[in-house]
C-alpha cells in the first residue's frame, strides 16, 4: 500500500524499553511488573489517593504515556487478571470495582484470561466463546477435562484469579539499586576538582560493599542560582578503583559553567554491574584486559567515545567477514572464537563453484564436484 509506512524490527530495542517502562511506572506505585510481551501491570493499592483518586491516576497514567509518544489502555480491577483482561479486550479506560468484577468480564472472550491459543481453540469447541458462557457451566465437568493442563494454561484456575476467588500475586522485578554521594559546601565555590576524589572514594566503597563496579557516572553541580551542570563518563568494563575513575574526569572540570558558584555536588552511578573481589597474581602483576580496560576508558574520555573502537571476533566462515568494529566503550578485546581457530588451508580467488551432493535432504554432503572431478567426502565441518 502506497500510504503504509515500514521500519525494520528492533526486538532488541523493543526488550529495553519494556524494562525501562517496567521500572519508570513506579512513580505511580512500588509494585510494578511486565504484562505478556507488550503490556504493565501497576499493583496500585494505598497508592490511587496520593494522585486524586482512582479515575485521576489512570488518567494521569494516559496523559504521561503520551507524552512519551506511546497509546496506553489502561484498566483498574481488584485482581491483575480482571485488570489485564479489561485493558486488552475491554473499550477504552476502564474502572472496576470488586462488586461489578463479574458482570464487567462475562461479556469479554475467553482469551481474555490469558490462555494460550490451544486452549482457547478447545473451549471455542466446545461453544465456551466467553467468559460469562465458561462461568455458567458446571465445574465438575470442566475440572475433569482440564485436570491435566498446568496452573498457567489452566481456564479454571485462571477464572479464580481473575475474579478474586484464588491468590495472584504480583512478581515484580526489583528496583535498580542507586548509588550516589554527595558534597554539600559552607559557602560556594567555583572549582569542583578538589572535591571530586572524596566522592570518588565514597562512591567506591558504597559499590565495593554490593560487589559492583561502575559502567556510567554522572557528576553534577547545582549553582547558587538555581541552575545546574552535568558531567558524565563511561567505562568500558564495570570499575570501582577509584584513581582510574578520577582520571577520567582529568580535562573536563574545567569545561562546567560553575557560574557565580555552587554549594552541592553529587557523584552518582547510572549504571553499575556486577564485579565480586577478585585474587591478584602472587608477582603483584594485573590482568592484562583490565589494562586494555583502562586505556580505552581514558582514550574515550579524552578523544570520545565515537572516537575509538576496537576489533571484534565474529563467528563467520566468511574471512571478509570475520571482524567487525565496536564502539570502545561496548566492552574489551575477547579472544577469537573456536570456529576461527580452524580456517581453511587455502582459498582460492576468485571463489569456484563447488557442487555438492546430498545423501538426505537437509543432512552433511556425500560428495562434492570440483573442477569437473568428484570427490567422495569422508569428514565434514559446519
Amino acid at each position: 500500500h502506497p500510504d503504509l509506512h515500514v521500519e525494520p524490527a528492533d526486538l532488541e530495542g523493543d526488550e529495553a524499553l519494556i524494562q525501562r517502562l517496567v521500572h519508570w511506572a513506579r512513580r505511580w506505585c512500588p509494585w510494578t511488573a511486565r504484562d505478556q510481551d507488550h503490556g504493565l501491570l501497576l499493583d496500585v493499592t494505598g497508592c490511587t489517593h496520593l494522585f486524586g483518586g482512582e479515575v485521576a491516576m489512570l488518567r494521569d497514567i494516559r496523559s504521561r504515556f503520551a507524552l512519551q509518544g506511546l497509546t496506553a489502555r489502561c484498566a483498574m480491577a481488584p485482581t491483575p487478571g480482571a485488570a489485564q483482561a479489561l485493558a486488552r479486550f475491554g473499550s477504552g479506560a476502564q474502572l472496576c470495582g470488586a462488586e461489578d468484577v463479574a458482570t464487567a468480564l462475562a461479556p469479554l472472550p475467553v482469551a481474555a484470561l490469558r490462555l494460550d491459543a490451544q486452549t482457547t481453540r478447545l473451549l471455542d469447541r466446545l461453544g465456551l466463546k466467553t467468559i460469562g458462557a465458561l462461568s455458567d457451566l458446571p465445574r465438575a465437568a470442566l475440572m475433569r477435562r482440564f485436570a491435566s493442563l498446568k496452573p498457567d494454561r489452566n481456564p479454571l484456575i485462571l477464572l479464580d484469579k481473575a475474579l478474586g476467588k484464588a491468590p495472584d500475586p504480583l512478581n515484580a522485578p526489583p528496583d535498580h539499586r542507586h548509588f550516589i554521594t554527595r558534597s554539600r559546601l559552607p559557602e560556594p565555590v567555583i572549582d569542583p576538582a578538589p572535591h571530586l576524589p572524596a566522592l570518588v572514594d565514597d562512591l567506591c566503597t558504597l559499590l565495593a560493599r554490593a560487589e559492583l563496579g561502575a559502567r556510567r557516572l554522572r557528576l553534577t553541580i547545582y549553582r547558587i542560582d538555581g541552575d545546574w551542570r552535568a558531567l558524565g563518563v563511561a567505562t568500558a568494563r564495570a570499575s570501582r578503583d577509584p584513581a582510574h575513575l578520577r582520571r577520567l574526569f582529568d580535562g573536563k572540570l574545567e569545561n562546567i559553567d560553575s557560574g557565580f558558584g555552587f554549594d552541592l555536588l553529587t557523584l552518582e552511578a547510572l549504571t553499575s554491574e556486577p564485579l565480586p573481589l577478585m585474587q591478584d597474581h602472587l608477582d603483584g602483576k594485573r590482568d592484562p584486559s583490565a589494562d586494555v580496560a583502562g586505556l580505552l576508558d581514558r582514550l574515550a574520555a579524552k578523544l570520545g567515545a565515537d572516537k575509538v573502537n576496537w576489533p571484534q571476533w565474529r563467528e563467520t566462515h566468511k574471512p571478509e567477514r570475520v571482524e567487525q568494529r565496536v564502539d570502545a566503550l561496548h566492552g574489551t578485546p575477547t579472544a577469537a572464537p573456536a570456529l576461527l581457530r580452524e580456517r581453511p588451508l587455502r582459498l582460492l580467488t576468485p571463489a569456484e563453484e563447488v557442487r555438492v551432493i546430498y545423501a538426505v535432504p537437509e543432512g552433511p554432503p556425500s560428495q562434492f564436484n570440483w573442477r569437473r572431478v568428484t570427490y567422495k567426502t569422508m569428514r565434514h565441518t559446519g
